[in-house]
Order: structure tokens, then C-alpha cells, then sequence
């Protein structure tokens, strides 16, 4: 089994579309012509996003590092180099919801911003974050802590 795709309900497809070619490296990987819509692929690397063309109404406005209830996606996550260089190059583009907050505690230079993509969906933007490595308490039990 591999990754595939994250699929996102767009109010306008073509400004979603600009957001992350802009700012995150995505490129057009394919359109899906289906007459009266489209579907576009976007994709960085191994990542893809497929754009959907939806209705005005969102969900809800989501806050801080995304909408904790079950059954909704809490944020999309992408590393960086530097946090602050993202949200210089960022300027106004985007609302930030949370941070940048300092995660040095748990992993020396972890550092993370949430903003608000042009459909409400929360993008978190880290730099620093690795893995836990077995010696550092990592704990491989049937419950996952």
C-alpha cells in the first residue's frame, strides 16, 4: 500500500489552485474534464491534492491547528527549512490561526505555524520535526503509546 492523494472541495479551483503552486511547489500533474466540471491534480513529489469545484456554504470555520471532531480532517501538514522564511514569503496571503510556536522542548528547533488556506482548510507549516528514534521512549505497543 502506498499514499495517494488528498482530495479538497474548492470554492474556486483556480485560487486554490494559485495557494499552493505558490506557496507549497505544487504543479498541474492532470485536469479531468467532466463536462459541467473538473477535477485538477496537483502535485509536489510523491503528493498530490485533487481539487473539487463545490458549493459557497463551508463547514464551519476552523480554529487554531484545525477542527478537533471525528470524521474531519484536522490539517494538512508540510515541512520547510524555516518557518519564518515560509511566512515571509507568505506575507498576507493567508490568515495565520496559530503559532509559530516553539516545539524545542520535545525536538531541539521544532517549529510550527498553522494558516488558513483559501478554503478554510488548516495547513500546518513546521521546520525541525523528526522521528522518534527506539531510545528516546518510543513505545511499540498495540495501543501505539
Amino acid at each position: 500500500m502506498r499514499w495517494s492523494h488528498v482530495g479538497l472541495n474548492c470554492v474556486d479551483q483556480k485560487t486554490t489552485e494559485e495557494f499552493y503552486t505558490r506557496y507549497f511547489g505544487f504543479t498541474r500533474a492532470r485536469v479531468v474534464d467532466l463536462g459541467d466540471a473538473r477535477i485538477v491534480f496537483l502535485r509536489q513529489g510523491d503528493v498530490y491534492l485533487e481539487l473539487f469545484g463545490a458549493g459557497t456554504e463551508p463547514a464551519g470555520t476552523a480554529l487554531h491547528d484545525g477542527p478537533p471532531a471525528p470524521g474531519r480532517m484536522r490539517h494538512l501538514a508540510f515541512q520547510t527549512d524555516s518557518v519564518d522564511a515560509f511566512l515571509s514569503t507568505l506575507g498576507d496571503a493567508a490568515e495565520v490561526t496559530l503559532g509559530p510556536m516553539d516545539f524545542g522542548d520535545f525536538i531541539c528547533g521544532w517549529r510550527t505555524v498553522w494558516v488558513r488556506d483559501p478554503d478554510g482548510v488548516i495547513v500546518e507549516v513546521s521546520q525541525g520535526f523528526e522521528d522518534e528514534h527506539p531510545h528516546e521512549g518510543f513505545h511499540d505497543d498495540k495501543d501505539g503509546v
